[in-house]
């Protein structure tokens, strides 16, 4: 059976590194994994990721932006997720359509109803089964992100890493808001610890719903 997990948080929350742990483990214990993630996932939408990261692109508007993700959102869908799915695979991605409500709606501003317009567009029947939201404070979550790309020696990917402090606590927000709306689909793990137990409280998340047989 197929499921669809995605992995969301704040910048700087662990996302890239626990999808790697999450898929390694998953794999070991039998399953096919397709790991990907948004912006990108495929050729076409990893040229989109390139405008919508690059710090040079400071001046794009956020109805741009919106409808940027929402094509490659749609290359991505068509060409791997979907595919995936259709052929029993458990796709792990790293952030989807809730990343885009956080970011472009409760952080922009933009109007919900749009949002989720385009996001049925771009995602038609792909929709996650289970999301596990990564939260820990904001500053933290900063810190880190900047540490990372500190230490980046190709093309540094942080156009939103040098949003405000505002805006950043309203993505966190609007995450937060998010999984009190779906608390079925969502689970909050906290992210603020060593990585070795926020992997550990993933694991047992993921294996609980899998156990539930995705309920």
């Amino acid at each position: 059976m197929s499921f669809f997990i995605t992995l969301e948080g704040i910048e700087g929350s662990g996302k890239t590194t626990q999808i790697g742990f999450l898929a390694d483990w998953l794999r070991q214990e039998g399953h096919e994994v397709v790991l990907t993630r948004e912006p990108g996932g495929c050729p076409i939408a990893d040229n989109v990721r390139a405008i919508l990261l690059d710090p040079a692109n400071s001046a794009m508007t956020s109805g741009t932006e919106l409808l940027l993700y929402a094509a490659a959102r749609a290359q991505h869908v068509a060409e791997v997720i979907r595919p995936a799915l259709q052929r029993g695979a458990l796709v792990l991605c790293d952030r989807f359509t809730d990343a885009t409500v956080a970011y472009q709606g409760y952080a922009r501003g933009l109007d919900r109803a749009l949002i989720d317009s385009l996001n049925e567009v771009a995602a038609a029947d792909c929709r996650p089964d289970l999301t596990l939201l990564l939260d820990l404070p904001v500053e933290n979550g900063l810190d880190r992100a900047l540490e990372r790309i500190a230490a980046t020696t190709g093309d540094r990917e942080d156009r939103f890493e040098r949003e405000s402090l505002a805006f950043h606590n309203r993505v966190r927000e609007g995450y937060l808001a998010l999984s009190r709306q779906a608390p079925r689909r969502f689970r909050v793990i906290p992210a603020d610890a060593l990585a070795e137990d926020v992997a550990t409280h993933l694991r047992q998340a993921v294996s609980a719903f899998l156990q539930e047989g995705g309920s």
